[in-house]
């Protein structure tokens, strides 16, 4: 049990019959009447963001989340397969459990699954991937003082926009939380 002073971002807690991870906290203390706490919770299961309150005594349990690494092998279909890399253990899950999270990943690379209580609600991918360009249009000499982007198809499949210099061909490095470019490698 967490008491609801002890709130922090990334927490994850049992309400109301869901589990959350706090996105946002703040401790309020008006001038008048008794503190509280404000919260912004994001239910792990269906991705909803709700707005709430609690007294700072208030208690609720905490949820445990099981993060595995485990290497993506390949998709069949609407499936996608995973092993544990330890135990040789196979799973598969489907595309409305995966998302958008391998857009960035290539075939054989390390994912996080997360879990609670055996039920896998999420993928999360490395921070950063290197990924080759597999087409893109050529850069114009002399347009790189502006700091434009062009389109470019990287080896997932997925879009990125690039600076006009990269050519294709060419291993670039992208921010998967956020789908950017980041360097050339």
């Amino acid at each position: 049990m967490i008491s609801a002073g002890d709130f922090r971002n990334g927490i994850t807690i049992e309400f109301e019959g869901n589990v959350y991870q706090i996105i946002e906290f703040q401790h309020v203390k008006p001038g008048k009447g008794a503190a509280f706490v404000r919260t912004k919770l994001k239910n792990i299961i269906n991705g909803g963001v709700v707005e709430k309150t609690f007294r700072p005594t208030e208690k609720c349990p905490q949820a445990r989340i099981d993060r595995k690494d485990m290497q993506y092998l390949y998709s069949d279909g609407d499936l996608f397969n995973f092993m544990d890399t330890e135990t040789y253990d196979q799973i598969a899950l489907n595309t409305e459990t995966v998302g958008d999270a391998l857009k960035f990943v290539k075939e054989n690379e390390m994912v996080k699954i997360c879990s609670y209580n055996g039920s896998v609600f999420a993928i999360e991918p490395p921070l950063f991937v290197e990924l080759e360009i597999t087409d893109t249009e050529p850069g114009f000499k002399g347009d790189t003082a502006t700091g434009a982007t062009k389109p470019a198809i990287v080896e997932t499949g997925a879009k990125v926009m690039v600076p006009l210099f990269v050519s294709q061909g060419e291993v670039i490095k992208i921010d998967t939380r956020t789908g950017e470019y980041l360097s050339r490698v």
